[in-house]
């Protein structure tokens, strides 16, 4: 199995590296922060040579605004290793890649994982069993990165997502980046009431605060990543917001939009409790990027990797 290099050893990164760890891979890594841990190289450009010596498969695991200054030292330090990466946006990645490394073999990658604790300590080898990992096929993605990438989320207990880098960002728009403003906005609202209201808080509020346990600067990173496609959720949302508040004012009622939202819960639950039919996709065929983005487009997944054939599922 190929060497896996992880930069950045946060929670995501610091899980990916556990992961492949327990999967048998030889792993290895660098971080900003001290990690005390052997498989820690001394600083980002000891692991990148190591990886190049090695011809490790990279993985940039930092906050976006990171990214460009560590493509620099892959440039300089790995520029021919398979590289992917596991930030929350894929689109500004790609273009950093272009910019930095313009002959790179890259697949970007985003495991739909996490907690709102951060931190080399906070990561888990179990944090993406069974989770969705996303692997972007876009037209220009190498396909040996690609390859290299899917078989490090499935190594890591995941199934793979294939889109591309523009549907995984509207995409994660509307159910991530989305789902931490509305919990900002939620959290500084209940705040505001005072003791009295955050005694009264239960699992409604707990719930649908959890992710403003994160560091702040993190979030920020995300979601200001995203900026186009969140304004675009974030206007829907708010034209639902609208409605809901002029139902309220004008008739006293809320029917529209509780029942819209139980259908859209509804719909995710059916959807996660919905019987699979497998999907051979042959990696050779010259239509078979179309064929895994129709895959993910369908809420699909790939669950394995035969040969030169990918294994999907398709909820039936």
């Amino acid at each position: 199995m190929r060497p896996v290099c992880v930069i950045g050893l946060g929670l995501i990164g610091g899980s990916v590296l556990r992961a492949a760890a327990r999967a048998g891979r030889t792993v290895f890594g660098a971080a900003d922060d001290t990690v005390d841990d052997p498989r820690v190289e001394p600083t980002v450009a000891a692991a990148l040579a190591r990886a190049a010596a090695e011809d490790a498969l990279v993985v940039l695991a930092v906050p976006l605004p990171a990214v460009d200054e560590v493509l620099r030292l892959v440039a300089e330090h790995a520029p021919n290793c398979l590289l992917t990466d596991v930030v929350s946006v894929k689109e500004p990645v790609a273009a950093a890649v272009a910019k930095r490394l313009p002959d790179a073999r890259y697949a970007g990658g985003h495991p739909m994982a996490g907690k709102s604790m951060s931190g080399w300590a906070a990561g888990e080898e179990t944090l993406f069993d069974g989770a969705a990992w996303v692997v972007t096929t876009d037209e220009d993605t190498d396909p040996a990165a690609w390859r290299a990438a899917a078989d490090l989320a499935l190594d890591c207990g995941a199934h793979v997502v294939p889109t591309t880098g523009s549907e995984h960002d509207a995409a994660v728009a509307r159910i991530s980046h989305l789902s931490h403003l509305l919990a900002a906005v939620l959290a500084s609202t209940g705040a505001d009431g005072g003791s009295l209201a955050l005694s009264l808080a239960a699992g409604s509020f707990t719930d649908g605060t959890r992710v403003m346990g994160s560091r702040p600067e993190l979030v920020l990173a995300m979601c200001e990543g995203n900026r186009g496609p969140l304004l675009a959720a974030v206007d829907e949302a708010l034209g639902r917001l609208g409605a809901a508040r002029g139902a309220l004012a004008s008739t006293g009622g809320l029917a529209a939009t509780i029942r819209a939202g139980h259908e859209g819960r509804q719909a995710l639950e059916d959807l996660r409790a919905a019987d699979h039919e497998d999907v051979p996709i042959d990696l050779t065929d010259p239509e078979a990027w179309e064929m895994l983005r129709d895959l993910g487009t369908a809420g699909g997944r790939v669950m394995r990797l035969d040969g030169d054939v990918a294994i999907g599922q398709l909820p039936a």
